[in-house]
């Protein structure tokens, strides 16, 4: 008699007892989310990560400084230093990473934001602090451009989303573990927390530093016209200047999660470790949902999914009106995380795709500009308003600003296709 071949014969099982079909489908998923990126891409992931689950003080600076008694108006003038000194910071790593080198930029602002750390969490007179707090602003973001620019120059432009993607991903997963863990750290002294941040960043330089040799990711190769595609052309591009606009808004927004929410959270009478449960929730989505969602939206038009998901972010960010309790806090932060997740990877993405080969260090600046601005604007906007005006104008306004941040994105949808289709087809030819 014939066996039943399907209900007989043994299914082929790895060495793991995972079934080959299984294990097949696994690694076709695995290649999906994960393959097709250098061994440079996954450095710079690795220390990212290492960096993000040490990086605790931002998310606890309100908190820190509230502990040190300050008044409101005296944590927005600590906060409103750090963002007028990150407004040099992000165009100076541009600059340090397009005409010195990706390798250099880095090191020197990781370890200069390691001291500035240090610093900060020292000194207590309200003077000093708002120096140290301008002179971090100043130092703290310029390794972004250069590791943006180093992404684009070592994944091909199909993968970029992809990769700028898992960066994220690596920030959120950092973010969520370091969340937890400074929230229990706080309770014992907030020393711990500039101790951990400072250490972190020192470890992100020593990844660096052995794991990308000296010459391998320096300034590329000027293109025709030389090194003259900088800022002057940055700055005349008008679909770049727009995206940076847009950029400003959403992440004045956007910080409001490190300054409305904590205050919020505060005056219900909560203690730190629920801002740190609300902080982690929030990592945690991210880093569940990105990496399937990101592949998924990447098949929709950037700008259109941009726009639902900053309009999605203000709504939900709206929400925090009606939190009371730690677990209502919780389930509003799951709800604009899901709009921040639709973020993930297409902005920076879109900026490599459309700047010049010899400029790419000073475009990502120029993107990572508004983020910048944003830790000026957020701060002094959010206290301001918390303050004078109370929660409810506070939140009504994230709404509108998500809205407005959505419509802008729609205008620019079709322009931002059509020049991206054009620069791609050129970098193809």
């Amino acid at each position: 008699m014939t066996p039943h071949s399907t209900d007989e014969r043994p299914r082929p099982h790895t060495g793991t007892g995972i079934p080959a079909q299984r294990r097949s489908r696994l690694a076709g998923g695995m290649q999906t989310h994960l393959g097709g990126l250098p061994r440079t891409f996954w450095i710079l992931f690795g220390g990212q990560l290492v960096n993000r689950i040490g990086g605790m003080v931002a998310a606890f600076l309100v908190l820190y400084l509230g502990a040190q008694g300050l008044s409101a108006g005296q944590i927005g003038a600590v906060l409103a230093a750090r963002g007028v000194g990150s407004l040099v910071s992000q165009p100076l790593g541009g600059l340090l990473a397009d005409r010195v080198g990706r390798r250099f930029t880095l090191l020197t602002g990781l370890v200069a934001t390691s001291g500035a750390l240090v610093l900060l969490g020292a000194v207590h007179p309200l003077p000093a602090m708002i120096a140290a707090a301008a002179l971090l602003g100043a130092v703290s973001e310029l390794y972004r451009p250069a590791s943006s620019a180093l992404v684009a120059d070592v994944v091909p432009p199909a993968a970029r989303a992809k990769a700028y993607g898992l960066l994220f991903w690596a920030v959120n997963l950092g973010f969520a573990v370091a969340s937890l863990l400074a929230g229990f750290l706080a309770e014992h002294g907030y020393w711990l927390l500039f101790t951990v941040d400072a250490g972190s960043g020192l470890a992100f330089a020593v990844i660096i530093a052995v794991g990308i040799p000296r010459g391998t990711a320096g300034r590329p190769q000027p293109a025709t016209g030389g090194d003259r595609a900088g800022y002057r052309t940055a700055l005349r591009d008008p679909l770049l200047v727009a995206l940076v606009l847009l950029t400003l808004a959403y992440a004045t927004l956007y910080n409001q999660a490190q300054v409305a929410i904590p205050l919020a959270i505060r005056d219900h009478g909560l203690p730190a470790t629920v801002y740190g449960t609300a902080a982690a929730v929030n990592g945690i989505v991210i880093v569940v949902l990105q990496p399937v969602l990101t592949t998924w939206l990447a098949r929709f038009d950037r700008m259109k999914v941009l726009a639902a998901s900053w309009a999605l972010v203000g709504g939900g960010m709206a929400l925090t009106g009606l939190a009371h309790t730690a677990w209502q806090y919780c389930l509003v932060v799951v709800v604009w995380t899901v709009g921040e997740v639709g973020t993930a990877g297409f902005t920076a993405a879109l900026v490599a795709d459309l700047a010049p080969a010899q400029a790419r260090g000073r475009y990502q600046a120029m993107f990572g500009w508004g983020w910048s601005a944003a830790s000026l604007t957020g701060p002094t906007a959010g206290t301001f308003v918390y303050g004078t005006l109370g929660p409810a104008a506070t939140w009504l306004g994230c709404l509108a600003i998500g809205v407005l941040c959505g419509a802008g994105a729609l205008l620019l949808a079709r322009r931002v296709a059509h020049r991206r289709a054009v620069a791609l087809g050129l970098a193809a030819g």
